[in-house]
Order: structure tokens, then C-alpha cells, then sequence
């Protein structure tokens, strides 16, 4: 499971370019899954929840695409990789 943290400056334009664009790209990378959340606390939060291997994101992230669907995300910074404190059963 991969988990990033981003901002974003359009929610609606965001959420447009992640499921069509960015789905289809991460397919194309061998994503399985993706969720997007937005922080109720702060309307520019997104984060992402991806069913991904860490050799396929790593394929995603180097993709030479990534940075011209990065901007028509809208995202204010490099989304931040977020890592488990703890990975239980239960």
C-alpha cells in the first residue's frame, strides 16, 4: 500500500484529472486500487491510498507524463509519501 499527502488548489479539477488521466496512468503502472480522501479540516488536503507494489510506483513516479499530469492536477507541492507507523492484522 502506498499513502501520499498532497494540496491541492481545485478540488473538482483534481478529483476530474485523478480518476481519468491519473487512473490511467497508474493502471498502466500496475496501481490495482486507488482512494482519495479529502481532509475535512482543510478543503486543500487530498490523500491517496494506492494498492500498488513499491517497484511499479517507482516505475510511476519516473514515468517522463508524471509531470505534465502533476500540473494539470492543480497540486501546490510533490505529493508527500507518507510511511506506516505500524503495520498490525487487527
Amino acid at each position: 500500500m502506498i499513502v501520499t499527502i498532497t494540496r491541492v488548489t481545485d478540488r473538482a479539477r483534481f478529483l476530474e484529472v485523478f480518476t481519468t488521466v491519473g487512473a490511467a496512468k497508474r493502471r498502466e503502472h500496475g496501481c490495482r486500487r486507488a482512494q482519495l480522501f479529502f481532509d475535512p479540516d482543510d478543503p486543500h488536503r487530498a490523500w491517496s491510498v494506492f494498492d500498488w507494489n513499491d517497484e511499479d510506483y517507482e516505475g510511476f513516479l519516473a514515468d517522463p507524463e508524471i509531470p505534465a499530469i502533476a500540473r494539470q492536477l492543480g497540486i501546490q507541492a510533490p505529493p508527500v509519501h507518507v510511511v506506516a507507523t505500524a503495520d498490525l492484522d487487527a
